[in-house]
């Protein structure tokens, strides 16, 4: 696939997991090699075109500040590729629990298949709820869709919440849209929340800031398929050093600040 097309499907793909997104444009971006104002312009368009999937800024982040972006490049592909965080989050589930999650869960759905014995509700936000049932069935997991106006009753019911996030910063997660309300009741409950993150999920608070608010622009607070919630409302951050405490989690942030990536593509 010539570069230029490969750029257009990253910036087509809605939905596509963010392990191919970052090897697509990692190998899309290798065209700038002797380029570095393409490079910089191809970064921006990217960003742009993916806003909410922080692995995307982290890579470009990484080859925009490194003395040789293309090895930077490759071993941002080969960490995304051998992220440990779905078997640290399945390791660490707790025998026979009763699982909340919202959305479709793309680091939960590799651990629960790996933990036949947890049982999940979906709240189904996104529509993918039974599609994510009949995966979930097929690997031997036990799984309910709930609606959005059952995510009360679903998390009472529950041993644990596991939010997926799409990007994480040093005060609050971008999430699904309904991860603030199951968080919220998690807490007048008793029931623990995790917060999953994974490799290029972890963004220091420049970066991050800069992601929330170009997302923020473009949408509706009341219509939006994502949303904030606060890192004080979850116990414990999933990543790529295990299930350990959301303050000892954020210390794995190796995101580089960008300033480049601030400015809106031409």
């Amino acid at each position: 696939m010539h570069p230029i097309e490969r750029l257009r499907f990253v910036a087509r793909s809605k939905g596509a997991p963010a392990d191919l997104l970052v090897s697509e444009s990692a190998t899309a971006l290798a065209a700038f090699r002797d380029d570095p104002a393409g490079l910089v312009a191809a970064c921006r368009r990217i960003v742009d075109r993916q806003l909410t999937c922080a692995p995307l800024w982290w890579l470009c982040a990484r080859m925009l500040t490194a003395p040789d972006a293309f090895a930077e490049a490759r071993d941002a592909v080969e960490a995304v590729e051998s992220d440990p965080t779905a078997r640290y989050l399945a390791r660490g589930l707790p025998d026979g629990a009763a699982v909340v999650v919202v959305g479709w869960p793309s680091q939960g759905l590799a651990a629960f298949r790996r933990r036949g014995d947890v049982s999940v509700v979906v709240v189904d936000v996104d529509g993918d709820g039974y599609e994510l049932e009949r995966e979930l069935t097929h690997a031997g997991v036990q799984v309910d869709v709930a609606e959005p106006r059952g995510v009360a009753a679903a998390v009472a019911g529950a041993q644990l919440v596991v939010l997926d996030a799409l990007a994480v910063g040093p005060g609050s997660a971008l999430v699904p849209a309904g991860s603030a309300a199951a968080a919220a009741v998690a807490q007048q409950h008793g029931v623990p929340v995790w917060l999953v993150g994974g490799a290029g999920r972890l963004l220091p608070a420049r970066m991050f800031d800069a992601l929330v608010d170009r997302w923020s622009e473009g949408v509706d607070p009341l219509t939006a398929t994502e949303e904030l919630v606060a890192l004080s409302w979850c116990d414990q951050l999933v990543g790529t050093t295990g299930v350990v405490d959301v303050d000892e989690g954020l210390k794995a942030t190796d995101c580089p600040v960008a300033p480049e990536l601030f400015r809106l593509a031409g």
